[in-house]
C-alpha cells in the first residue's frame, strides 16, 4: 500500500502513518530519542528523563538513532554480544515458542527466524501499548536465535521505546525490558529494570536472575552473589509458585539454580 499525497509512508511496512512511530509495526518516524535506552526526549531537553544520559541538541531521526544502535551492539562488540546473550535468548526463544496462545504458528527454524526477521513487520495497530511492545521483543529475540544481528540491530531501539511508552509495566515486560536492556549492552539499565522487579516482588526469579547476570556483567560481583544466595535460598519453593511468567519462560527458571550454585562455587 502506498501513501497519499498528504501522508508520509513508513519507512519499513510502506503504509500511511503519522506521528513519531508508525501505528502498523512500530517503526520509528521521526521525533528526539536517547540513543542509550531509546527513550523520548522532549524537545530542548539536555538529557534523558527515563534513564539520565545526556542527549545532544540536534532532533534525531529513524536513520541515525537505528545507526546509533548497530554501533552499541555491532561492531568490535558484536562477539561479545553473541557469547554473553544469544544461548540465554535461544533458551528464552525456545520456551516462549512453547506456550504462545493459539494462533497463527510462530516461526521456529533458522530459515523461518531469518524470514520473521526481515520479512513483512508485524501489524501492530490494533494491539495495546504492552502487547505491541511483546511483539517487538520477540521480533529481537528471534533475530538473536538466528544470528541475525542486522534484524537485531534494526528492532531493538524500537522495542526498548515501545516498553518505555507502555510503562507502567508487569513484572514480565520489566524482565523483557531488562532482557533488551542486556542485549543493547545498557548494562546499567538492565540492572535498573531487574531491581524494580525485585522491589515489587523480592522473591521473584525471573528479577533476581536479570539482576545477578547485569550485575555480573557490569563486574559487581558482590551484588551478583547476593542476588544468585537468594536464588538458592528459595528456589525450590519459589520455582512451584503459578506464575504465568514462570510457565512462559520455564526454560530459564529449570537452569538458574545451577546457574547460581556454578557463581558461588567459584566465590
Amino acid at each position: 500500500m502506498s501513501a497519499s499525497n498528504n501522508t508520509p509512508a513508513c519507512p519499513e511496512c510502506s503504509k500511511p502513518t503519522t506521528g513519531n512511530f508508525c501505528q502498523h509495526c512500530g517503526a520509528q518516524l521521526g521525533g528526539r530519542f536517547c540513543n542509550s535506552c531509546g527513550g523520548k526526549v522532549a524537545a530542548g531537553a539536555a538529557f534523558c528523563n527515563k534513564c539520565g544520559e545526556k542527549v545532544g541538541g540536534a532532533t534525531v531521526r529513524a536513520g541515525s538513532h537505528r545507526a546509533a544502535a548497530v554501533a552499541v551492539v555491532g561492531g568490535q562488540n558484536l562477539p561479545w554480544w553473541i557469547a554473553g546473550v544469544a544461548m540465554f535468548v535461544l533458551i528464552f526463544f525456545l520456551g516462549l515458542s512453547m506456550v504462545r496462545p493459539a494462533g497463527p504458528a510462530a516461526p521456529t527454524g533458522p530459515a523461518a527466524t531469518g524470514a520473521a526477521a526481515t520479512g513483512t513487520p508485524p501489524d501492530i495497530s490494533q494491539m495495546s501499548p504492552l502487547e505491541a511492545a511483546d511483539r517487538l521483543f520477540e521480533r529481537v529475540m528471534t533475530s538473536v536465535s538466528a544470528g541475525d544481528s542486522a534484524g537485531a540491530q534494526a528492532f531493538l531501539p524500537m522495542a526498548v521505546a515501545a516498553y518505555q511508552r507502555a510503562r507502567p509495566l508487569n513484572l514480565d515486560g520489566l524482565f523483557h525490558l531488562s532482557m533488551l536492556n542486556r542485549t543493547a549492552m545498557n548494562l546499567e539499565a538492565a540492572l535498573d529494570n531487574a531491581l524494580e522487579i525485585i522491589e515489587q516482588d523480592p522473591n521473584h526469579l525471573l528479577g533476581l536472575a536479570a539482576a545477578a547476570e547485569a550485575a555480573l556483567e557490569l563486574g559487581q560481583l558482590d551484588e551478583a552473589e547476593t542476588h544468585y544466595r537468594r536464588i538458592l535460598e528459595i528456589y525450590d519453593e519459589e520455582s512451584q509458585r503459578p506464575l504465568e511468567e514462570y510457565d512462559m519462560h520455564s526454560r530459564i527458571i529449570v537452569v538458574l539454580k545451577t546457574d547460581a550454585e556454578a557463581f558461588l562455587a567459584g566465590r
